[in-house]
């Protein structure tokens, strides 16, 4: 079924949010999909649905709700070096705002959600996240272990940070199996940053698996962008319903 628009309370207000579903049948397992930096468009949704067919119940929520309901972003502006700066000033402030506090409480308020729904099945759910949607679902399953079983994240930026509170310092809270699909030669996520990020995953005895997406840059999933590669977003299709399959269904 086409994705509905549905709203999620949270603690700190409603959420908008897309809900993608089998067309029938039941139990499904639940999945979050976390957004990147642009917000809910019809791309995201379009991911939802494909998600959904493999027989999944796909929430993916506006991370951005405490700024007002998702407006449209004008997303031919990447491409235009005169708009581009205007574009990631406008969403610098609201991705600044998504604190780990702020992500470990809203993640509850989504998997209250989707467990609430009728045709998801017991038990926890697992997220797949873009860019920094990716991040933020590493903080999530740091924040709630027992809740979520699996996190994949796609050309996800500033897993490693020097800030005290960077996500990889706190994956000894990971009890599920984690998936980093990294892009190639990107300035959010260097080679040594992605060293420091398994160093950190060994010593912490994460089952996981860190790939690095040779040729593919930063956003490359996202066909309404100009980072698009339709190989890599096919392998990451492959590597994100092996997960699920592992995760779900053994």
């Amino acid at each position: 079924m086409p994705p509905t628009i549905v709203d999620v309370p949270t603690p700190d207000g409603t959420a908008d949010a897309y809900l993608a579903r089998p067309d029938s049948g039941g139990p499904f397992p639940g999945v979050l999909l976390f957004m990147d930096a642009f917000g809910l468009r019809p791309r995201l949704a379009e991911m939802a649905e494909t998600i959904a067919t493999r027989g999944y119940v796909v929430l993916v929520p506006n991370l951005f709700h405490r700024a007002g309901r998702t407006r449209p972003v004008d997303m031919s502006a990447l491409a235009d070096d005169s708009r581009r700066a205007e574009l990631f000033a406008r969403v610098g402030p609201m991705i600044g705002a998504l604190t780990p506090e702020t992500v470990a409480r809203d993640t509850a308020a989504y998997l209250d959600f989707l467990a609430a729904q009728p045709d998801v099945a017991p038990g926890p759910a697992a997220i797949t996240g873009y860019c920094m949607g990716g991040t933020n679902a590493l903080r999530a399953i740091e924040a709630h272990p027992d809740r979520i079983a699996a996190v994949a994240a796609f050309h996800a930026g500033r897993v490693v940070t020097d800030a005290p509170d960077s996500p990889h310092l706190g994956v000894g809270a990971v009890t599920g199996e984690l998936y980093f699909g990294h892009a190639d030669q990107d300035a959010s996520m260097t080679a040594e940053q992605i060293a420091v990020l398994e160093k950190a995953l060994d010593a912490a005895g994460v089952t996981y698996h860190s790939e690095v997406y040779r040729g593919a840059h930063h956003g490359y999933t996202q066909s309404d962008t100009p980072m698009y590669d339709e190989r890599a977003t096919e392998r990451h299709w492959s590597a994100l319903f092996d997960l699920l399959e592992r995760t779900f269904r053994g």
